[in-house]
C-alpha cells in the first residue's frame, strides 16, 4: 500500500511537472509570438537590406580579399539590364546612364536602381506573407541576419572612419587651393577644405565612426554601438544634405542600418532616456544552443572584425603615400608667379590675350602642372618632370592643335625659375618667382589657446 501511494505520488508530481513545462511553453511560444505588422516590417527589411548590400559598395566592403576588387552586383547583369529598363520605360530617360563608380552615389542609375529593389522587395514581402502567413516569429533568422547587418555597417564605418583617422579622404588644401578665390568652390569643396584644413577635427570625427564600428563588433556593445553609429550617421547625412555631397542615398541607408541594430532594444532605450524607468536587461538571445559553439561564434566575430581593421587601415595608408598628404612632391613643388612672359620675343604680343597669358605656374603633383591665367581660372596639364636633363613634358588632353611640349627650365636660385619652350607653335619664355605658400593664414595659423581677439580674416 505505501509503495502504491508513493507511486501514486510519483506519477502527481510527473504530471506536475508535465503540465508546468507544458504552461511554460505556451507562454514563451506566446511571449515570442510577433504581430502582424512586425512580421511583414522584418519580411521587408530583410529582403531588401540584403538586395541593397549585394548590389551596393558594402558588398566589396564587407568582403575584402587582397588584389582582387569585388564588383558591386548592381552595376553586373542582370540588375544594370533592369535598372537601364526601367529608367527608360517609367521614368523616361532615355539619355546613357553613367554606372561605373565615380564617387557618386546619387547617379540617377542609383536612384532608379533603388526605386527598383524597393519593388522586387514589396513583391518578394506580398508573396512570402502569403506562404509563411502560419509562422509566429522570424527569432532565429532575425538574429542571424541581425548579425550580418552589424558587420555589413561595421565595415562601412570602417571604411570611412580610418580614410579620416589617416586624412585622406579630405586632404589638406592643395597648393591650387590655396590661390583660388573662395567663392569659385562648390559646397562641397568648400567643406571638403574646411574640414581638410584641420586635421584634428577629421581625425576626432574619423576617430567617432571607428568606435562605433568598433562597438558592432563585439555582441554586449551592439547597443552602444548602434548609438554612436546613428549619430556618426546623422551628422554625415545633415552635411551631405547640405553641403550638396552625393553620398546622400549611401548615408540615409546606413542610418536605417543602425535603427535596424538598435530595434530590439527600442522599448528599454525609451524608458531610460524618456521615461526615466527601470530598464531590464537584454533578451539574451545567442545563435547556438551550445555554450562552446555560443564562445567560438563571438572569437570569430571579433577576428573577422579585427581582420575588416587591419584591411581597412591597410588601404588607408595605401591611400596616404598614393594621393594623400603622403605623396612624393614634385622637384618644383610650390606656387610660381610669372614675373615675365614673352611669346616670339614680345611681351605683349597681339597672340597673347588676358585668356591665354599665364599669371602662375602650380607644381603640386607629380604627374600634373596647373596654369593660372589672367582671369584666375586653370588650365590643367599631365607633366613628368626630368630632373636631370631639367625639361617639363606637359601633355594637353585631348587638344587637336598641340598634344605636348617640352619646356627647357633653369633654376639659378630657389626661388626663381626660368621655362623656356615652344607651345601652341609660339616660342615662349617665361621668369617665375616661387610665392611663399607657408604665409598663408590657413597653413600658418594653427592653433592657439589664448586669442585677445577673434582671428577672423
Amino acid at each position: 500500500m505505501a509503495m502504491q501511494a508513493e507511486g501514486g505520488r510519483s506519477n502527481s508530481a510527473r504530471t506536475q511537472l508535465a503540465s508546468a513545462i507544458a504552461d511554460e511553453k505556451a507562454t514563451a511560444i506566446e511571449v515570442s509570438s510577433w504581430n502582424l505588422g512586425l512580421r511583414v516590417a522584418f519580411r521587408f527589411c530583410f529582403t531588401y537590406f540584403l538586395l541593397f548590400t549585394v548590389s551596393s559598395q558594402i558588398l566589396g566592403g564587407l568582403f575584402i580579399v587582397p588584389g582582387v576588387r569585388i564588383a558591386p552586383l548592381g552595376v553586373l547583369w542582370p540588375l544594370r539590364q533592369i535598372t537601364f529598363w526601367t529608367a527608360r520605360h517609367v521614368f523616361d530617360v532615355t539619355r546613357q546612364l553613367v554606372y561605373e563608380r565615380n564617387g557618386s552615389s546619387d547617379k540617377t542609375f542609383d536612384w532608379v536602381q533603388v526605386f527598383c529593389l524597393v519593388v522586387f522587395a514589396v513583391v518578394v514581402m506580398a508573396i512570402w506573407s502569403v506562404l509563411d502567413r502560419k509562422r509566429r516569429n522570424y527569432a532565429a533568422m532575425h538574429k542571424w541576419f541581425r548579425l550580418f547587418i552589424r558587420f555589413a555597417l561595421a565595415t562601412e564605418m570602417f571604411v570611412y572612419g580610418f580614410n579620416k583617422v589617416i586624412p585622406v579622404q579630405m586632404s589638406f588644401p592643395f597648393l591650387t587651393v590655396l590661390v583660388e578665390p573662395y567663392g569659385n568652390f562648390s559646397p562641397m569643396a568648400s567643406l571638403w577644405y574646411s574640414i581638410g584644413a584641420s586635421r584634428s577635427y577629421e581625425i576626432f570625427a574619423g576617430s567617432a565612426e571607428v568606435l562605433g564600428g568598433l562597438l558592432l563588433i563585439f555582441p554586449r556593445a551592439v547597443t552602444f554601438g548602434g548609438l554612436v553609429c546613428l549619430a556618426d550617421l546623422a551628422q554625415v547625412f545633415v552635411l551631405n544634405m547640405t553641403y550638396d555631397v552625393p553620398v546622400k542615398l549611401v548615408a540615409f541607408h546606413f542610418m536605417l542600418f543602425a535603427i535596424f541594430v538598435l530595434a530590439p532594444d527600442l522599448r528599454r532605450l525609451i524608458n531610460f532616456f524618456f521615461l526615466g524607468s527601470a530598464t531590464e536587461a537584454p533578451a539574451s538571445t545567442p545563435l547556438f544552443q551550445g555554450t562552446a559553439a555560443n564562445h567560438l561564434a563571438i572569437r570569430l566575430q571579433v577576428a573577422f572584425g579585427v581582420y575588416l581593421m587591419a584591411m581597412n587601415i591597410s588601404g588607408a595608408i595605401q591611400a596616404w603615400y598614393s594621393y594623400g598628404d603622403g605623396q612624393p612632391k614634385p622637384v618644383l613643388y610650390g606656387i610660381w608667379d610669372v614675373e615675365q612672359m614673352t611669346s616670339d620675343g614680345h611681351t605683349r604680343s597681339p597672340l597673347l590675350t588676358d585668356y591665354d597669358r599665364w599669371r602662375r605656374i602650380i607644381f603640386n603633383f607629380t604627374t600634373q602642372t596647373s596654369f593660372e591665367r589672367m582671369d584666375e581660372s586653370f588650365a590643367v596639364f599631365r607633366s613628368s618632370i626630368d630632373k636631370e636633363n631639367q625639361t617639363i613634358t606637359l601633355i594637353k588632353g585631348t587638344g587637336k592643335s598641340w598634344r605636348s611640349t617640352i619646356l627647357a627650365y633653369d633654376r639659378p636660385v630657389p626661388d626663381q625659375l626660368l621655362l623656356d619652350g615652344v607651345m601652341d607653335n609660339h616660342k615662349i619664355h617665361m621668369q617665375l618667382k616661387l610665392l611663399d605658400h607657408n604665409k598663408f593664414n590657413l597653413v600658418n595659423r594653427g592653433f592657439h589657446w589664448i586669442n585677445e581677439y577673434p582671428f577672423q580674416r
